[in-house]
């Protein structure tokens, strides 16, 4: 059986091993042993992988929510809108996920809303995805419309919102159960409020629900001095495990999980920190195995642009974003496969994400993928693949930060929990 383990090395493990323990005077000393021990020693230890042979809780008969993977045969979604989205307010955190030549676009429109224009095309793209959706035989569900640009405060902080267009950033399906994720931009603090509607609705279908530690977002989670300039500061610091959140308190972006059946994978990344992610192995577990994967990523941020599970033992990977640990996932007889570089041009806005959205696909089955209709070198990669796609242009949607798989989180796929690691 393949135990994925992050492999880091001893700068990035000791230096968070030392700012926890400093900070929480060792109360969590065996977490953090656990969480950066060698890729030698967690094959040796048995707690994280306690659910071998542990059956999980049966569905309920009746549930509208079950969903353990990005593949199986797709039944019904949460499409996202992009109604009253807001320019985010450039916080120290935005500012560590975005470019610099962005940056001015942040300062001068943060707390207003995107440019009209741009945002009604983005609106009409999202309504004929949700229309095709339809088409293939997909339940289409869409979160509540929401005023983004009311100003909110906290004991600890202040800010306007964001959008409630990337479903996949807040929820996570395992199972039968819907997770809300804390998140770790201030902007996105109230971002769930679009979603309950739709999840007590699923509540009541005999889902389970649950809502993650939210942080107080207070200062002490971000690195106030977070020292980026350039592309290669990015690297430096992400190769040495800095990132702009500290670990004062949990947080994370469901974007950043994967799902593989009973095993599913997470990084550490400028939104989702160590205590999240040990949050959620500890909710999971025992019949769930959450294991840490990292990339050679100058802005870890969401997993699915870089590292996106198509199938059963078959994986698209970053060719610019390698996978540290992709040996392990070879040597588990899996297919890794590189998607082609993206046609997006230059000049098209992309202001809060990288051209790599193209590699975003949502998988409707094993042998239907929703993939960018201007994208003509990842519907062939995948026509050589066997899998038929359905093209969809969603190109001014792009810019808001999301492929399909962002735009969406799936409620219920037809399929059983089952393990592809043993």
């Amino acid at each position: 059986m393949l135990r994925v383990r992050c492999l880091r090395g001893g700068s990035r493990g000791a230096e968070a091993a030392h700012y926890i323990g400093s900070r929480l005077r060792g109360a969590f000393t065996g977490w953090v042993q656990r969480t950066f021990q060698s890729t030698q020693a967690a094959a040796a230890s048995q707690n994280t992988c306690a659910a071998d042979d542990k059956a999980a809780s049966p569905v309920p008969k009746d549930c509208l929510v079950c969903s353990y993977n990005e593949w199986d045969p797709l039944e019904e979604v949460i499409v996202g809108r992009a109604e009253n989205a807001c320019v985010p307010p450039f916080s120290v955190e935005v500012k560590a996920n975005t470019y610099e030549k962005y940056w001015g676009f942040y300062q001068k429109f943060g707390g207003q809303g995107f440019p009209k224009d741009h945002l009604k095309k983005a609106i009409a793209e999202i309504e004929e995805m949700c229309n095709i959706l339809k088409g293939e035989g997909v339940i289409v569900k869409r979160p509540d419309p929401i005023d983004w640009s009311v100003k909110y405060k906290t004991p600890d902080f202040e800010s306007t919102g964001m959008y409630g267009a990337m479903p996949r950033d807040i929820l996570l399906v395992v199972g039968n159960e819907i997770i809300e994720a804390p998140m770790a931009w201030r902007a996105r603090f109230f971002e769930y409020r679009a979603y309950r509607r739709l999840i007590k609705d699923y509540f009541n279908s005999g889902a389970k629900w649950t809502t993650a530690p939210k942080p107080t977002m207070a200062d002490e989670l971000y690195d106030q001095n977070y020292p980026i300039h350039s592309v290669e500061d990015r690297h430096k610091l992400a190769a040495q495990g800095k990132f702009v959140t500290t670990e004062f308190e949990p947080c994370f972006d469901a974007a950043d999980f994967i799902r593989a059946g009973r095993d599913i994978f997470v990084q550490r990344s400028q939104v989702t920190n160590y205590m999240g992610i040990e949050w959620m192995r500890r909710h999971l577990a025992p019949d769930y195995r959450v294991h840490i994967i990292s990339f050679k990523d100058p802005n870890p941020m969401h997993i699915d642009a870089t590292f996106n599970i198509i199938g059963p033992g078959l994986v698209l990977s970053n060719p610019d974003r390698p996978c540290h640990q992709i040996e392990l996932f070879k040597k588990a007889g899996w297919t890794v496969i590189q998607p082609p570089v993206p046609l997006i041009p230059d000049d098209h806005p992309l202001w809060m994400s990288s051209k790599w959205l193209s590699m975003n696909v949502l998988m409707l089955d094993e042998k239907r993928v929703m993939v960018d209709a201007n994208e003509t070198s990842i519907q062939k990669m995948f026509e050589k693949l066997g899998i038929s796609t359905v093209k969809v242009n969603i190109r001014h949607a792009n810019s808001l930060g999301g492929g399909f798989h962002c735009w969406t989180c799936d409620i219920r796929r037809r399929g059983t929990l089952q393990s592809y690691f043993d």
